[in-house]
């Protein structure tokens, strides 16, 4: 994908929070993102309640600030649906994603900006394994398992990222508007990579800090979340493996000439 130019100016940061089920902690989040670090950028905020079934929509609506907007589902759709949502309503210049649980923390704004604002990114993840930015200790499985679907991503899109789930992503809104996401659970980190990868997009990788949840505090991801990134892995990078294949095949094809030489049409 061809590069940007540095950015010019201050420039409108659109930032995601899908919710479902955060009542004790949505309102935090958002009053720490309002509190963000973003220098002369402007910020909007807009916030997505995901069906939830407590008092998320409440928590929301108490938050009093003009660069907030509240949206909702009638029914949990999921986190793809719900960022989807929001995507079809920011009007920033770069879109970035966070969490409504605390695990990321939004002082970090500026490392992940920083890439995609001088020009040199069209994709920023902040890592929760690089870096020396503190970290909770928590499951050792979780983490080989997301060190085991990295490698099974990086090996389909020929990356080298070592945090592919990670929830904390910035990107160009003109390049998220291209991948024509679908997926509308947890498989949207999964999609996202493998459509920025195809694409040839830019992806730069940022240390941040990271305060992951027990189950006891929240933690929604399970077991079959991780079966369900393999497959999707699978899925896109075979389709994208055929894609190529296609084109090689159609871009090789030799051109019909009739006896003048002239090209058939």
């Amino acid at each position: 994908m061809g590069g940007a130019k540095a950015v010019q100016g201050p420039r409108r940061i659109s930032v995601i929070i899908p919710a479902f089920n955060e009542e004790s902690t949505v309102g935090q989040v958002i009053r720490a993102v309002l509190e963000a670090p973003i220098g002369r950028n402007h910020l909007e905020v807009l916030v997505v309640d995901d069906g939830s079934t407590d008092g998320t929509w409440e928590r929301i609506l108490e938050v009093q600030d003009a660069r907030v907007r509240a949206l909702r589902h009638q029914r949990n759709l999921g986190k793809g649906a719900a960022v989807r949502t929001a995507l079809a309503h920011a009007t920033g210049d770069v879109v970035l994603i966070q969490d409504a649980d605390l695990e990321y923390n939004p002082r970090d704004y500026p490392r992940l900006l920083e890439p995609i604002l001088q020009g040199r990114a069209d994709a920023v993840y902040g890592s929760r394994f690089v870096g020396s930015e503190p970290h909770r200790v928590l499951y050792f499985w979780h983490y080989v398992g997301n060190r085991l679907i990295t490698l099974l991503c990086n090996a389909f899109t020929n990356l080298n990222l070592s945090d592919v789930e990670t929830c904390f992503k910035a990107l160009r809104r003109d390049v998220l508007s291209q991948l024509r996401l679908r997926e509308n659970g947890f498989g949207f980190e999964i999609e996202v990579t493998m459509k920025l990868a195809q694409l040839g997009c830019r992806i730069y990788e940022v240390g941040v800090s990271y305060w992951g949840r027990s189950y006891a505090e929240g933690k929604k991801v399970r077991w079959i979340h991780g079966v369900q990134a393999v497959w999707l892995i699978c899925k896109y990078g075979l389709l994208g493996m055929m894609s190529r294949l296609f084109r090689r095949r159609a871009s090789a094809a030799p051109i019909a000439r009739d006896s003048t030489g002239n090209t058939q049409a």
